[in-house]
């Protein structure tokens, strides 16, 4: 229960943070400043302030473009589940990004920063204390929100905190962008308050939180072209979807866990495929079972010199209803090798969340492991 003296700070410090709001540039919550794409919109007063309430769509600020500063705005949360956050940056289908998940108050993912790579925001592969924090979040009363970025570094403030709450290194090569919220899903959001100052880019007390990476990974995949995944449902037609493919690209492991695929391929282009062949060349010196650890999202299925042997199923809530589908090496196989070269192949599917492959050998005497 709140005592009266915990009340009557948080209303000093929700006044201090409107006040210094107000004290500022706000942008008009309207039509000219900003292009509403949304299944509804509403532009009212609520609890006090002039807001946009946003249903299912985002709120795309016009004619600016934002490389390094500050991104301040108010949010009213719902204790639902949702996605509200900022998209910054924003260059074609990349971007970074920042949201809360007002669901998971109190959890160690209340949050998260990730970047959008070609559509994709893979947070199964950036997960952790890395990349997001605990917090409990209010339903009764505006949750301000303040992000600072300068160059490849960004920081993240809630409710007007004294010190950063996350501090992390961006994605993507510094570069002027658009910036967007959006994030409500069909309950909607009231955003307020949105402020971007480009003169106060100061990141102060900079102390990312290192990841420490899994040892051993093969460390490159190289990558086909995508195609339908339904395609891989008959095993006695592997051969021609596989001789087919076009090659070429080669992703490589990030965050010392985990190659992205989504650097290379784009998962919705108006074309058909959700799924590519991640490949490795095994040179083995004599015929020998390996134990191959792996990792991948969202489905996959694995083929040794043209034979599948392992299908599998890692998406979000596969295997219970809190199950994150994040990236790690939790399935294993053992390769019955021949001498000379092996081919593996993994058909990685992907709906959303991460298009992601990893793996690696316990032992790596006797064999040589190339990308083509």
């Amino acid at each position: 229960m709140k005592t009266k003296a915990t009340i009557f700070f948080n209303l000093l410090l929700t006044v201090f943070c409107v006040q210094t709001i107000f004290s500022q540039n706000t942008i008009p919550l309207d039509t000219l400043h900003w292009k509403i794409e949304a299944k509804a919109y509403v532009l009212e007063t609520y609890e006090g302030q002039p807001s946009v309430y946003l249903q299912a769509g985002s709120l795309i600020l016009k004619d600016e473009s934002f490389l390094n500063g500050t991104i301040e705005y108010d949010i009213y949360l719902k204790e639902a589940q949702a996605f509200p956050g900022v998209y910054f940056r924003i260059n074609d289908a990349d971007a970074e990004h920042f949201y809360i998940r007002p669901h998971q108050s109190g959890n160690p993912d209340a949050n998260q920063a990730a970047p959008l790579i070609k559509g994709i925001s893979p947070w199964q592969l950036y997960f952790g204390p890395k990349y997001s924090f605990p917090y409990h979040y209010k339903y009764d009363d505006w949750t301000h929100v303040k992000l600072v970025v300068n160059d490849d570094r960004a920081q993240v403030y809630l409710d007007c905190s004294e010190k950063p709450h996350l501090s992390w290194n961006l994605f993507h090569e510094a570069k002027e962008g658009g910036i967007s919220f959006s994030g409500g899903n069909a309950k909607g959001m009231y955003i307020a308050n949105i402020v971007v100052d480009k003169e106060k880019d100061v990141i102060e007390n900079f102390e990312p939180i290192e990841r420490r990476p899994i040892t051993g990974l093969v460390q490159s995949w190289e990558i086909s072209d995508k195609f339908e995944e339904k395609l891989l449902a008959d095993h006695t037609k592997l051969r021609p979807i596989i001789e087919s493919r076009t090659w070429g690209k080669k992703v490589t492991i990030e965050e010392g866990t985990a190659a992205n695929i989504s650097r290379q391929v784009k998962l919705r282009d108006g074309k058909p495929g959700n799924t590519v062949f991640a490949k490795i060349i095994i040179n083995s010196d004599t015929p020998q079972i390996k134990l191959f650890e792996f990792g991948y999202s969202d489905r996959v299925v694995a083929i040794l010199n043209g034979q599948p042997i392992y299908k599998g199923t890692n998406r979000w809530r596969s295997r219970d209803y809190r199950y994150l589908g994040t990236i790690g090496l939790f399935d294993a196989i053992y390769l019955n090798l021949k001498k000379g070269k092996n081919t593996l192949l993994m058909a990685v599917s992907e709906d959303f969340g991460g298009w992601l492959v990893t793996g690696r050998f316990g032992d790596y005497s006797g064999i040589k492991i190339k990308t083509n």
